[in-house]
């Protein structure tokens, strides 16, 4: 992904001021409320940013290689590439967590996933919010993504390996919330409806199965 001079200044102010939260960015950039801060860094920044326990504003450890200042806290686990000992998230992301295959077990489609979510939980999570769900733990370095025909995903460590904590679903709109809450996963739109998205997934799969039968 390559960063425009916008985009790479202001990935440089994350870095700087992290940990660091939606209200101080506003003033850095001189947007109009924390819901614009929090669209841009879905939109622009996504891959270079994440938000911890308490809710938090942090680098990725690409984005503190990619600019030239100094972080403004020594990296945690996450930023470092590595997997955490401890993450708080959605309940959706808790019972992923617990559904996912093992790290030496067969990835899974996000298709796979859902199922095991609704035989396990009795539960039917929009295919798209189980997507996040993956993307969201990916980024925490807790899950990994295996590309074959579709991609498809297990967990990066030993199950029993990170403790994870529910917490309480946070404001749609990125805002910060009663005192440093967690913005919620951003739900915007991915290319294709999620009804081609399962299509898309089945079908790999198929495609899967039927090379491994022959």
């Amino acid at each position: 992904m390559t960063l425009t001079d916008e985009e790479r200044d202001r990935l440089a102010d994350v870095v700087r001021l992290q940990p660091t939260k939606n209200g101080e960015l506003e003033d850095v950039w001189g947007v109009d409320g924390g819901s614009e801060v929090h669209g841009y860094l879905e939109e622009h920044l996504k891959e270079y940013y994440y938000r911890d326990d308490d809710g938090l504003i942090r680098a990725t450890a690409e984005a503190n290689d990619l600019v030239d200042v100094d972080p403004g806290i020594e990296p945690d686990a996450v930023a470092k590439g590595e997997a955490p000992d401890r993450i708080a998230v959605p309940e959706l992301e808790t019972r992923v967590f617990r559904a996912v295959a093992g790290p030496d077990e067969r990835s899974q489609s996000v298709v796979n996933v859902l199922n095991d979510l609704r035989e396990g939980y009795d539960i039917d999570p929009d295919v798209g919010d189980v997507r996040r769900a993956l993307r969201s733990l990916e980024r925490k370095n807790v899950v990994e993504v295996v590309y074959r025909t579709v991609p498809t995903f297990r967990l990066a460590v030993e199950r029993d390996a990170v403790t994870v904590e529910t917490a309480a679903d946070e404001p749609d709109d990125g805002s910060d919330g009663d005192g440093e809450g967690a913005a919620r996963e951003a739900t915007g739109t991915e290319s294709g409806s999620d009804d081609g998205a399962i299509l898309d997934d089945v079908e790999g799969e198929f495609a899967d199965l039927t090379r491994e039968s022959s």
